[in-house]
């Protein structure tokens, strides 16, 4: 027989999935930005040394 009462879990299972998928924005986020400083760095090393 099926249980009465709201579904099991349910709420924990949502709450991970939203932090999980907060990480792992974050995670892109910073490696995104982390990219973008290196090209930076890269760009004003080449123009250093064309000078």
């Amino acid at each position: 027989m099926a249980k009465k009462g709201s579904a099991k879990n349910t709420k924990n299972k949502a709450k991970h999935t939203k932090l999980m998928n907060r990480k792992k924005n974050k995670l892109r986020k910073e490696k995104e930005e982390h990219n973008f400083k290196l090209k930076a760095i890269i760009k004003k090393a080449k123009e250093e040394k064309g000078n």
